[in-house]
């Protein structure tokens, strides 16, 4: 029987740092580069015993982001180790350039390695400055081989429109199928917009050849404002990785910091219809897991897989079984009664602290 997804944990790392310099990056727009290295405050097998899969309610699918390049950090290797051993899932977003990483990574048990998965961040202008394109497509092989799942992804921005052709061709060479996409933001914009100068329908021509699953489902949701019962806070949650920080998205409630009282559970309760973000941008993760029931999506393993022109898929067996997988499977759903408390409740809050602003006033 294979495994299923008990929670999705979106975990930021604050390295703030980076061996890049690309000009849609979201650290960059605010000026966040400060040359920080992460150092955990605890060690990997703290980290373990804090995310252990008995206090979580079950395995676990774990997102490892840093605020600049990932695996610069010797530590996050360590933590990600602990963090398979356990028997969660963890993919890492990397710009795919640090060599030396990969190798160490790639002699790792193939049984750590099959719930492992790199989202290589396609950097493409970069690259070609800097004459890293084959280390980067040469990481990708290694990693393939030693068993590890990964997807590839550009980010596209109007700088990239006149080497579309270009990358096509490179992605052909180098995988054997295309790239899939993102979709670039301008967080500086309170409604968090499409960084690009054309419109959105524009946008979602020019890079629409690429036939990405992942672009084309983030291309239904961008500017949707979701209204809906959400379950991230409990079925996902947000993680600040080194200082324990729990939050139950981007926004909403502080839930606790999981290295206070280790040996007892975390507290989850869901957003519930307060989101308070113009728009869920990252939804190819949080909708496609199912965070929203009753929402019609693709499973995550399709938005991420590709298969090339050799018939072989970029998700290894286990790991697209995993991914295949909805989070209502091994969650429930709350009462009518609870949702509506939990909406109330914030409704509440929300006036008394509106009374308090005019008051100080």
């Amino acid at each position: 029987m294979s495994e299923m997804i008990k929670r999705y944990i979106e975990c930021y790392i604050p390295t703030e740092t980076c061996n890049l310099r690309c000009h849609y990056c979201y650290i960059a727009q605010k000026r966040k580069f400060n040359n920080k290295l992460v150092h955990f405050t605890y060690d990997a097998k703290i980290i373990k015993k804090a995310l252990s899969k008995k206090r979580l309610g079950g395995t676990c699918m774990l997102n490892l982001c840093a605020g600049g390049e990932t695996l610069l950090s010797d530590e996050v290797l360590e933590v990600t180790k602990e963090l398979l051993k356990e028997g969660h899932f963890v993919m890492i977003v990397t710009n795919g350039t640090l060599t030396k990483q990969f190798e160490k990574i790639s002699k790792w048990d193939k049984k750590l390695l099959d719930k492992l998965i790199f989202k290589f961040s396609f950097h493409y202008l970069e690259l070609i400055r800097l004459g890293w394109l084959d280390k980067y497509f040469s990481n990708i092989e290694l990693m393939d081989k030693a068993g590890a799942s990964f997807t590839v992804e550009i980010t596209p921005s109007d700088e990239l429109i006149p080497y579309i052709d270009e990358i096509k061709e490179i992605c052909l060479q180098n995988l054997g199928c295309l790239c899939h996409l993102t979709i670039g933001r301008d967080d500086r914009t309170n409604q968090i917009e499409v960084l690009t100068n054309h419109t959105f329908d524009e946008y979602k021509e020019i890079w629409g050849s690429f036939d990405s699953e992942l672009f084309k489902f983030k291309s239904e949701i961008f500017y949707k404002k979701r209204n809906e019962f959400c379950y991230a806070g409990d079925w996902s949650v947000y993680l600040n990785l080194d200082n324990g920080r729990l939050t139950q998205c981007y926004c909403g409630k502080y839930l606790g910091n999981i290295y206070e009282d280790i040996d007892k559970p975390i507290r989850f309760e869901a957003i519930g219809c307060k989101c308070t973000q113009p728009h869920c941008y990252n939804g190819h993760a949080f909708l496609t897991l199912g965070d929203i029931p009753e929402l019609n999506t693709p499973t995550y393993a399709e938005v991420r897989n590709r298969i090339n022109n050799k018939g072989t898929e970029w998700l290894k067996p286990t790991l697209k079984e995993f991914y295949s997988h909805k989070l209502i499977e091994s969650n429930k759903e709350y009462s009518k009664i609870k949702k509506y408390l939990i909406n109330h409740e914030i409704n509440i809050n929300r006036i008394k602290n509106t009374i308090k602003k005019r008051i100080s006033k």
